[in-house]
């Protein structure tokens, strides 16, 4: 078995050596709407970067989604191990845009390094971080190695493992199954998780619960949104964090309701479909109006609009507060769902598409308590959450909402509390 592993991490290394033109290709083919995808190139590979300073907690945020589920952690850590600094790692651009936010002073930010064995390497030695944190999914095997022959902890935080995933990593065990053994800790989000971890090699999972419950909702934005609605004076139905081919069908849904429809409030996942989900809209003959024409309040004439197209980031927040029912992107297409926790947590019901595999304990959970409905296609979805922005007992459904998300808070405390046992002493 060790045997196949070797083979299997050099063929592994071997194509991500030959990719990494193509790689570097796409960042910056897609730098062209999201400049940060070109700066400091070179951490990519580990070349620059670095202030000499050792010993901080790493943790790594890939995207966007993860990086906010990490805020509550990151407090957690400063709390049990002050002075200690965090060095941050994201391999997106709004996951990097969002943990700058979260620096403070002693802090350092880098791009994570392409998982080839050089560049992982030269990362490690560079940085010489006391402790490493993988957040949710995040498994490279070179990183991983390299770790372990820096003597370098590695904890995966948040962890998360669906049916379907775990089906797709058998094929590849002889890779991966290496790479979770290696981990120091394995704290997973489900009872159900931990057993998928472990059976796909993570040792002796720990169940944690999501620290994606202990993100609290900006009181700002949500005060904002709520007086947006407050001064629409008509309902609205939020689609939050929509992906690609949920659109089109939607907005196609949407056209056949019977007039006065809802004001629909249309936020893609991805920034840059800002612009082409811009013109979907408008080309099904609806008029829009789009949040990053205005600043904190809405134009007089914006109550008019059949689409608010919200091309913001970081204000999911404002748009569940405004909205009286939201539709979960992600959810209706084949891809799992997108975070249905913040929805709950700003106290907007929710209807889930057939897709719910990345949150699939926590979606089941907020229908037993009441947060929310499940709906069978976008047709359903449409209906249901119209009928539910107009349902006079709508009350009752934030409360649940409300109470769901409270119920299940305190993972970040527990995984900082296992994370610092890890430090060393004298550092």
């Amino acid at each position: 078995m060790a045997a196949d592993g070797a083979f299997a991490r050099w063929v592994y290394s071997t194509g991500l050596r030959l990719a990494a033109p193509l790689y570097m290709g796409k960042l910056w083919w897609r730098g062209r709407d999201e400049p940060p995808y070109r700066s400091a190139w070179h951490e990519r590979f580990a070349t620059g970067g670095g202030d000499g300073r050792q010993g901080r907690i790493w943790v790594h945020a890939v995207s966007l989604g993860e990086t906010r589920a990490s805020e509550p952690l990151l407090q957690a850590l400063r709390r049990l191990a002050p002075g200690r600094g965090l060095l941050l790692t994201h391999g997106t651009a709004t996951g990097r845009e969002a943990g700058a936010a979260l620096l403070q002073p002693g802090d350092a930010q880098v791009w994570l390094p392409y998982d080839t064995p050089g560049a992982v390497r030269r990362f490690l030695r560079r940085h010489k971080p006391a402790v490493g944190v993988l957040m949710e999914t995040e498994i490279w095997p070179n990183l991983l190695d390299a770790a372990h022959e820096a003597g370098v902890p590695m904890v995966l935080a948040n962890a998360r493992l669906s049916e379907r995933s775990f089906a797709k990593g058998q094929r590849l065990q002889a890779l991966l199954r290496p790479a979770a053994a290696s981990f120091s800790r394995v704290l997973a989000q489900t009872a159900d998780d931990a057993r998928r971890l472990q059976a796909s090699g993570a040792p002796s999972p720990q169940v944690m619960g999501n620290l994606k419950f202990d993100v609290s909702p900006n009181p700002v934005l949500v005060e904002r949104g709520r007086a947006w609605r407050a001064a629409l004076g008509r309902p609205v139905v939020l689609a939050a964090s929509t992906r690609e081919g949920e659109e089109e069908p939607l907005l196609a849904a949407w056209k056949r309701l019977a007039a006065p429809r809802p004001l629909l409030l249309l936020v893609p996942r991805h920034p840059q479909r800002f612009d082409a989900v811009a013109q979907m809209a408008a080309a099904a003959g609806l008029s829009v109006l789009r949040r990053s024409a205005w600043g904190e309040t809405p134009p007089a004439d914006a109550a008019a609009a059949e689409v608010w197209l919200g091309d913001s980031i970081g204000e999911m927040p404002l748009y569940y507060a405004a909205a009286d029912s939201a539709l979960l992107g992600g959810s209706f297409a084949p891809l799992g769902g997108q975070n249905l926790i913040e929805a709950a947590a700003c106290g907007c019901p929710l209807v889930m598409g057939p897709y719910t595999f990345n949150f699939e304990q926590a979606a089941e959970m907020s229908l037993a308590a009441g947060a929310a409905l499940r709906a069978a296609d976008i047709d359903d979805g449409v209906g249901r959450a119209v009928a539910l922005a107009l349902d006079a007992a709508r009350g009752e459904r934030v409360a649940a909402a409300l109470a769901f998300s409270a119920q299940h808070r305190g993972a970040a405390e527990r995984m900082a509390r296992a994370i610092v046992e890890l430090l060393p002493a004298g550092l």
